[in-house]
């Protein structure tokens, strides 16, 4: 009796749990749930009663943010702008967008927009790399909501962005064309060199108005020391993303900007800040010069420039490219043959086909100063220059100045050469 009672109630407690087991833990099914989300979304997109504004900091740009301004309807259609250049701030652009399950709740923009332009593998259209751009995402998975912000990912590149429900005075910023752009105005500097001066603290900076980033560099302790940080447009200026710290000095915001007196005035932290001229920087690298020099000698090759100076805001401004058959400039180190002392800065032309330096100046070796600058020595020119020489002769003179120049190092195997008369003539050179 005791084994047929013990029987019957292992089969009992079998059938409850598989009966357990069976019980649904939610009342709806999967699909179901997450149509639900997706609706849930598309009303918190398309409900906000002022749009969103939007920070988008693509994967394949580390540092850069783009800002951009999002109005969803319930017809699956989206208005924007971006702040990615001048025309895109002040014109919007309408694209169709949808929300779908991919693994997680997704958000599609369908059509070529704004955002597109971003991940647009034409880099002439962004500045970014052939075949992929400045590596952004038109295609985000939500990650979710907190407050009044949806968090996002992009699914190809990782890219993130933050959608941050308007204001009714920020939508109206970009309808009315309140953006503050005049950041840009850093481009009619004419020197090479840029500095930030805001209260007692001053940095070396370069702002770049494509990929929308600054670096700053300043000294202390006797160390150099450089932190590079994204930007964006607002109504007032630029907001840093993330906001620039020193240790004792904060900057997340440069306001009231506008450009008067050869420089770019504003405020920062309250205070008056600009950014204008310097001929030297803070931190010279005093080693470039010898190193670039070095370095194309030491292949036995030459350093070549597609263009002649930069000077006084005009590009080529003495007009190499105007030489006849011209194809490039170049600096020889030795061109005479190891060990002979003759340098060679000349002009490349062709010749049977082939590019051949065909004539230019003759320098000895260069002298290097302690402080971090390149002499250039000239002792004639070699070859047969065109019956107009002029644009070769107006370059030899600013070669011959004998406040020499800055290297600055702007990648593995290329250098800008800044003249130290004036920090306002420079040329760069490629390897």
């Amino acid at each position: 009796m005791r084994k047929k009672l013990l029987y019957l109630l292992l089969v009992l407690a079998g059938i409850y749990s598989c009966k357990k087991e069976s019980d649904p833990l939610f009342d709806k099914s999967p699909d179901e749930r997450l149509n639900d989300t997706l609706q849930r979304y598309q009303q918190i997109l398309t409900r906000a009663p002022y749009g969103w504004k939007a920070m988008v900091y693509p994967g394949g740009s580390p540092k850069s943010v783009y800002s951009f301004y999002f109005r969803f309807n319930d017809s699956n259609r989206v208005q924007m702008y971006s702040d990615f250049e001048p025309s895109s701030t002040v014109t919007a652009k309408e694209s169709s967008w949808r929300l779908k399950a991919l693994q997680q709740p997704s958000l599609l923009f369908d059509t070529y927009s704004y955002l597109h332009v971003l991940c647009d593998p034409d880099a002439g259209e962004n500045g970014g790399e052939y075949g992929r751009g400045l590596g952004s995402d038109f295609e985000f998975a939500i990650n979710g909501m907190t407050g009044d912000t949806m968090v996002l990912t992009g699914r190809f590149n990782r890219s993130r962005a933050i959608l941050v429900k308007a204001t009714q005075q920020e939508q109206a910023d970009y309808y009315q064309q309140h953006i503050n752009r005049n950041i840009d105005s850093v481009r009619k500097i004419l020197t090479y060199f840029h500095k930030l001066t805001t209260g007692t603290a001053r940095y070396d900076v370069e702002v770049n108005t494509l990929t929308h980033r600054i670096t700053f560099t300043w000294v202390a302790g006797g160390q150099v020391k450089t932190a590079t940080t994204g930007y964006y447009y607002t109504s007032k200026g630029i907001a840093l993303s993330p906001a620039f710290t020193d240790g004792s000095t904060t900057i997340s915001q440069f306001d009231n900007i506008k450009f008067e007196d050869g420089a770019v005035k504003g405020t920062i932290n309250g205070q008056p800040a600009s950014i204008s001229e310097t001929v030297r920087p803070l931190a010279i690298d005093i080693a470039a010069p010898k190193r670039w020099y070095q370095y194309a000698l030491n292949q036995r090759r030459y350093w070549i420039a597609e263009r002649g100076f930069h000077v006084n805001g005009v590009d080529d401004a003495y007009g190499l490219h105007t030489l006849p058959d011209y194809m490039a400039a170049t600096f020889w180190p030795e061109a005479a043959g190891p060990g002979s002392g003759i340098d060679a800065f000349g002009i490349i032309v062709p010749d049977e086909g082939q590019p051949t330096l065909m004539y230019g100046v003759l320098h000895d070796t260069p002298a290097f100063t302690t402080d971090g600058r390149v002499i250039f020595n000239d002792r004639g020119l070699f070859g047969n220059p065109p019956p107009d020489p002029t644009p070769l002769l107006r370059t030899r003179t600013l070669m011959a100045e004998q406040t020499g120049f800055f290297l600055v190092q702007t990648g593995a195997t290329t250098y800008d050469m800044v003249s130290a008369k004036d920090g306002k003539s420079w040329i760069t050179w490629v390897f």
